[in-house]
């Protein structure tokens, strides 16, 4: 089982990626798990796009599936992302939560379930609270937690929310992010 870096991200979430995601290196030693709030009714277009500007290797996560270090696997549209008690990657069409569907939370929870301490979990822009109870959830398992710096993240509501349920985790501007993971990694 790989140690995991979980992200969660809505509105100016795609923004943000774009900045911290390139300057993961190639060989980045844990694989990165993505949900991104995206309207369930397209092809939202995620890897193609990070495909071109990422060093890492970057897919769609799929059921079963066990991450591999060094890849960025973004939730499909329209599916929870969970990971499994084993590491491995499972999709879900259960009842959106928080409105969503891929919901942060969800992802969140469960990789603290899995993972423990080997977990990284970072909160990004987003309009509203999903990711505030999966990040409490990921400190409280030994993980670790950070946040976006509402005071500089395009949209605050998501990262603030985080906050105040987890008021001891690292906030960092977008900027900072990466080369906090890389010293974490």
């Amino acid at each position: 089982m790989t140690d995991l870096i979980v992200i969660g991200a809505s509105a100016g979430g795609v923004q943000a990626l774009l900045t911290l995601l390139p300057a993961l290196p190639a060989d980045f030693r844990r694989a990165v798990l993505i949900v991104v709030h995206v309207p369930p009714d397209h092809d939202h277009g995620l890897v193609t796009l990070f495909q071109a500007r990422c060093r890492m290797q970057v897919c769609e996560a799929e059921d079963k599936q066990m991450p591999e270090p060094g890849t960025i696997y973004f939730a499909p549209a329209n599916y929870h992302l969970l990971v499994e008690a084993d590491g491995s990657m499972a999709l879900s069409a259960d009842e959106p939560v928080n409105h969503s569907r891929p919901a942060i939370d969800l992802l969140m929870e469960s990789a603290a379930d899995a993972l423990r301490s080997r977990l990284i979990a970072v909160l990004l822009t987003g309009a509203n609270q999903d990711g505030a109870e999966g990040l409490r959830a990921v400190a409280r398992a030994g993980g670790i937690a950070i946040v976006e710096d509402p005071d500089t993240a395009q949209v605050r509501t998501m990262p603030a929310a985080g906050l105040a349920l987890c008021p001891d985790a690292t906030r960092l501007a977008i900027d900072a992010i990466a080369p906090y993971l890389l010293r974490l990694a």
